[in-house]
């Protein structure tokens, strides 16, 4: 079972919020995305389909809105999860991720990030229903809004984003299958160790991840760092050069 620690949520949102260690939500979206497609096909093979992404958040949420206007939020927002006591949440993604096969891949990261916050984060509004008169102050206080730059890579003061948005990667390129993938390129190429992000093997392997989880070279290289396979070539050395 997923552990769960609460630490004082320093934003005010919530007196406490959940605190999870990486390997935590890495285990836990490894194990939604895999029973979700096995329940769905028998089987678990990735990339998985932007269908089946869709038809995950409409499981776990009230309401999905692929084609919302949310222009009204402000600029280069692209989700929104809206939260309720007593119900499920209810996702809007715009529809300009939507009705353009361009930005496919963002239309991905984003329900999965979206995703986050309803597994992650929508039980705390039971946990700790709004005070009364909230919304008057804060007229957005039990929405997400998330904005293009926070989707795959919030900072970690920004706990629900940072949270959701490694959420979207770990559903997307689960730990297990891109471990595997990376493995049999370091066996091959007799390499060990930390890969630098700008070498031409962690190029290599930002496009391998890629194109075997239909994501974008940003989404990959977030998600390779985050998992410690790629990091900056030269940082051991140069801590200690003078």
């Amino acid at each position: 079972p997923l552990v769960v620690k609460y630490v004082p949520d320093k934003t005010g949102r919530f007196s406490q919020r959940p605190h999870y260690k990486p390997e935590d939500l890495d285990r836990e979206c490894e194990m939604i995305i895999n029973s979700f497609l096995k329940d769905s096909y028998g089987v678990a093979q990735f990339p998985v389909s932007t269908s089946d992404l869709t038809r995950l958040v409409e499981r776990d949420a009230d309401d999905l809105d692929l084609y919302a206007d949310l222009s009204g939020y402000g600029p280069d927002v692209e989700g929104l999860t809206e939260f309720f006591s007593g119900r499920k949440p209810k996702v809007k993604i715009s529809s300009e991720l939507s009705q353009d096969e361009r930005r496919e891949n963002r239309l991905r990261t984003t329900l999965t990030h979206e995703y986050g916050h309803v597994h992650f984060h929508a039980y705390l509004w039971e946990l700790e229903p709004p005070r009364h008169g909230l919304f008057k102050d804060k007229p957005n206080g039990n929405r997400q809004i998330c904005k293009r730059d926070n989707i795959l890579d919030a900072a970690q003061s920004d706990w629900m984003e940072w949270q959701a948005g490694y959420v979207c990667g770990a559903l997307l390129m689960p730990s297990t299958p891109v471990r595997r993938l990376v493995g049999a390129y370091q066996e091959s190429h007799g390499l060990y160790g930390v890969i630098g992000v700008n070498d031409s093997h962690g190029q290599n392997l930002i496009e391998a991840v890629q194109s075997g989880f239909q994501v974008s070279a940003d989404a990959a290289r977030v998600r390779l760092t985050k998992l410690g396979i790629l990091g900056e070539s030269a940082a051991g050395a140069s801590l200690f050069s003078r």
